[in-house]
């Protein structure tokens, strides 16, 4: 009895998709935001999703890293990814009150005071005025500019779609 529930047990997750098997979750809550969105035929980003191994094997990284501002006294919070939960509400509300980026479909992603922009732009020097009045928000570390042009190759990952 005991030896059939088992095969039973092992036949049913192996069956499972991998999909199921590797849930993958916003575990560490980063914040992700849709901040524009006049272009219809942008590809949406993959936003910042971990599966369980994951979440262990940057536990240890983002604790080393995101102490480090404080400890060197770069930053007044313990922690560099605490600020992230105020910076990109910030950083959306200036894009979408700057009136320069209403054309535009752009996600923000906040990780360790490091804004990620991620979506498409009319041209390139509209993605270069973006990137630079990010800048201007407070405690904003950095920016990594991963803006689309047009037809150009994506530089980000696109959301998968979800399965049914």
């Amino acid at each position: 009895m005991k030896k059939s529930v088992f095969t039973f047990l092992c036949a049913a997750i192996g069956a499972l998709p991998l999909s199921a098997q590797e849930q993958r979750t916003n575990a560490f809550n980063d914040p992700f935001l849709q901040v524009t969105s006049a272009i219809a035929q942008c590809p949406v980003p993959e936003g910042p999703l971990y599966t369980e191994q994951e979440v262990r094997e940057a536990g240890h990284v983002r604790t080393q890293h995101g102490g480090s501002c404080y400890r060197v006294g770069r930053c007044r919070l313990a922690n560099s990814y605490l600020y992230d939960q105020e910076i990109i509400p910030r950083v959306a509300q200036y894009i979408r009150l700057d009136g320069r980026f209403d054309d535009t479909s752009v996600w923000v992603q906040g990780e360790r005071r490091l804004v990620l922009l991620k979506g498409c732009v009319q041209s390139r020097e509209q993605a270069q005025a973006l990137e630079q009045a990010v800048w201007l928000v407070d405690d904003v570390m950095g920016v990594v500019n991963y803006l689309r042009v047009g037809d150009e190759p994506l530089r980000y990952v696109p959301a998968q779609p979800r399965e049914k």
